[in-house]
């Protein structure tokens, strides 16, 4: 009797964590937001704001769909964006959310001078409760991108100390965030959207090793994990594969040296500003190599910044692994060994220069090293170099630098490869300039509408002529898109996952409210 007692109180118990588990959540997807919760100074930019709704959002498809907005529209001559809001929609301490919150976030986050750009932005007017104008200095298609990724905070409930005690009208509320540790969030009882699955989650702050140690006790239900530890079986938990636009490339320096920056850095590289050696590079790196070997078969080849995407232009795909071709590219350019030591001459010139990479990453490391060897039949001589931010910093507009980027704004590839933006901080750090492509930007950003100003997106890739991809300048060569890996409870069904932009981790939240236990 005793032992059937025992058998009991211990399935009762069972029952009661299985129960309790399937209303609960426990996630180490990514690092903490040091500066906290607030959508005005960056906050869900990069996966959902959870505590806060968008005007905008994107679906799993990436299509821009409304949000808290009911409908917007875009004058003729894209400068006036005039948004109707829905009216059923409160904060989560019950206030309602009107055009004054919308107005008051949008000044906030203009007089904050963060991330969020809004410096196109001439003013933003409460035309009446549910109706909001945003009237804009000149036409900026991308501005719907800022409708899309800042939350709406309250102007009622906003102060000083808001960031670490966020109140909004998005799915979830803050319970506790104990910093360093883990933030607890609940279900927003005031959601007008489709309601979580799950009444709290937790999320620990873990780096990936711990994170992974983590799902191996069973302790949590999804864990970020590098491509280095996806051959381990973990019991109870599937390994999920999400394809991204997290990418990898080298910037060349485009221009020839003899310049400086105002800081007195050195810009430009004899070498690289051959346009014959960037070519060579481009179409001599064997791209799936570098999958296989540096990323486990975990990502896809690059050939620009936004492959995939809605705006990207799919003729910019070239052959890869081909150095019989850049061979001849190289020997046709009047490139030649004639001192026999390896490495290809012209004139005075050596084919030779240092690409720098960030010390503390090893992925970047690997993929440096792995391109430097690749290039050494071609009689191409790159010198590896690790450093710090800082010190790349001082170097980078005279030599070639593994870079990171991936976004589902267009505004980035503007920024990347704009000459409006030439040894602009990170951006165009190679200071590449071509009038054909800045015009097609100038066209896409005048754009009335997203499908359009696509078009021209496509066109300043590649339109057939001239563009920035490797069939056109070749002022990158990019390498690959790192799939973003996670460990997730074999019960638990995630949804559908859209392209993941640049950082592993908090973009796997974006479509949280679908999550499901599939039991």
């Amino acid at each position: 009797m005793l032992t059937s007692c025992s058998q009991k109180s211990t399935d009762n118990k069972d029952e009661a964590q299985t129960n309790e588990k399937k209303e609960d959540l426990i996630l180490a997807v990514g690092n903490e937001p040091e500066a906290g919760f607030d959508p005005t100074t960056g906050w869900g930019r990069y996966g959902s704001p959870l505590f806060q709704s968008t005007l905008l959002k994107r679906d799993n498809n990436l299509k821009i769909v409304n949000d808290l907005a009911e409908n917007y529209e875009v004058s003729e001559d894209g400068k006036v964006w005039t948004v109707v809001l829905r009216k059923d929609v409160k904060f989560s301490d019950g206030k309602p959310l009107t055009a004054a919150d919308v107005k008051f976030t949008f000044e906030t986050a203009l007089n904050n001078g963060s991330v969020v750009d809004l410096n196109v932005m001439e003013k933003v007017e409460a035309a009446d409760n549910f109706t909001v104008k945003f009237t804009l200095r000149e036409p900026q298609s991308t501005f719907i991108n800022n409708l899309v990724a800042t939350g709406i905070v309250p102007k009622h409930a906003y102060s000083k100390d808001y960031a670490q005690n966020p109140v909004g009208s998005g799915p979830f509320e803050l319970v506790q965030w104990d910093k360093g540790q883990q933030l607890i969030v609940k279900e927003n009882p005031e959601y007008y959207g489709e309601k979580s699955n799950f009444k709290k989650v937790t999320f620990l702050f873990l780096n990936e090793d711990a994170a992974f140690a983590a799902a191996k006790a069973n302790q949590v239900d999804v864990a970020y994990i590098p491509a280095s530890f996806s051959k381990q079986k973990v019991d109870g938990m599937k390994l999920e594969d999400v394809k991204t636009v997290d990418n990898r490339g080298i910037i060349f320096p485009y221009v020839k040296s003899g310049d400086k920056t105002e800081a007195g850095h050195p810009i430009g590289n004899d070498v690289t500003a051959e346009p014959s050696i960037r070519h060579a590079i481009n179409i001599a790196i064997d791209r799936k190599i570098l999958i296989d070997g540096v990323l486990e078969g975990y990502g896809t080849p690059a050939y620009t910044s936004v492959d995939s995407l809605p705006w990207w232009n799919s003729e910019t795909v070239i052959k890869d692994g081909d150095l019989e071709g850049a061979k001849k590219l190289l020997k046709d350019a009047g490139w030649k060994d004639t001192d026999k030591d390896g490495i290809l001459e012209k004139g005075s010139l050596k084919a030779e220069f240092t690409l720098l990479y960030p010390a503390d990453d090893t992925i970047r490391q690997s993929l440096a090293i792995s391109v430097a060897d690749m290039m050494k039949p071609l009689g191409i001589d790159i010198k590896v170099e690790g450093g710090s931010w800082d010190t790349i910093g001082k170097k980078m507009y005279s030599n070639a630098v593994l870079m990171g980027w991936g976004s589902h704004d267009p505004l980035e590839m503007y920024n990347i490869y704009s000459g409006e933006n030439a040894g602009v901080e990170y951006y165009n750090i190679g200071f590449y300039k071509n009038e054909t492509v800045d015009q097609y930007f100038e066209k896409a950003l005048k754009a009335t509408n997203e499908e359009e100003a696509n078009e021209y997106w496509k066109k300043a890739q590649w339109d057939g002529k001239t563009g920035l991809s490797a069939k056109g300048d070749a002022p990158w060569a990019w390498l690959v898109n790192i799939d973003h890996l996670y460990l997730v409870n074999e019960k638990l069904d995630i949804g559908k996952q859209r392209i993941h932009p640049h950082g592993h981790g908090w973009p796997v939240t974006d479509n949280l409210v679908e999550w499901k236990w599939t039991e």
